[in-house]
């Protein structure tokens, strides 16, 4: 027994470098290309009686399997570069004092949608807030989809026009 293990180990330690540097070509890391070599040993050792009769050969088909597999792997896994990419995106939350102002911008548009006459006001809203078809407010209010358009309309015209007049105040 100790002769079949020795001679496995001879075959490993003579072809370990050659073993290394054809994964590490496969993989371009030398990192990975040790790890795989000491995988490709662990798989000699366990299959040694398979392997007793040519094991340099039997050492190398395992290495190439074992690259093609790690090289399948790494076809999913993200590069580096990628990883810094994604980590370094930045943050698109508008910050504390944009979110004043577009509260401020809020409670301003629901002051300027308070003027608007009551037909407007209620047909901007069911339109632009509750989604709700033309259609069927034409039919709720008893007038044609083009007056719902016109209204809506004049209404986002208004409230535009006065926006403006007081942001500029």
């Amino acid at each position: 027994m100790a002769d079949y293990d020795d001679e496995l180990v001879a075959a490993f330690s003579r072809h370990q470098s050659r073993l290394k540097r054809y994964l590490a070509g496969r993989t371009r890391s030398h990192h990975d290309a040790e790890d795989l070599a000491q995988e490709a040993w662990i798989k000699l050792a366990r299959n040694g009686a398979a392997a007793l009769a040519a094991p340099v050969p039997y050492l190398m088909r395992v290495a190439r399997t074992l690259a093609v597999d790690h090289s399948r792997g790494q076809k999913h896994r993200l590069t580096q570069r990628e990883i810094d990419d994604l980590i370094s995106v930045p943050d698109q939350r508008p910050g504390p004092d944009r979110e004043v102002e577009d509260r401020d911008q809020v409670r301003c548009l629901r002051r300027v949608i308070d003027e608007l006459p009551e037909r407007q006001r209620r047909m901007l809203v069911a339109a632009r807030l509750e989604q709700r078809r033309h259609v069927d407010i034409a039919r709720e209010f008893g007038v044609s989809v083009r007056t719902v358009e016109m209204e809506i309309r004049k209404a986002i015209d208004y409230c535009s026009s006065r926006l403006e007049t007081l942001n500029r105040a």
